[in-house]
């Protein structure tokens, strides 16, 4: 899902995992999961998401933010 469009952008240690390469992962409940947001209250945690990983730090754990900000700006 990742891997095809990292090489097509030739965005190097992306899109796979794999050894020396910048994580992201999202761990979820597809029978659960459920974006909350509205228009009226877009800021709104989602259901049924209980882990992310961003560059193999946790941003979400079991549901909650960590408050971590390993992400960034990809050029």
């Amino acid at each position: 899902m990742t891997g095809l469009p990292a090489a097509t952008f030739k965005i190097k240690q992306r899109g796979i995992i794999a050894k020396d390469f910048f994580a992201d992962i999202a761990v979820f409940d597809p029978n659960t999961v459920k974006d909350n947001s509205t228009f009226d209250n877009p800021f709104q945690m989602p259901e049924g998401i209980y882990y992310v990983f961003i560059n193999g730090a946790p941003v979400i754990w079991e549901g909650g933010c960590t408050g971590a900000l390993p992400g960034r700006i990809l050029t």
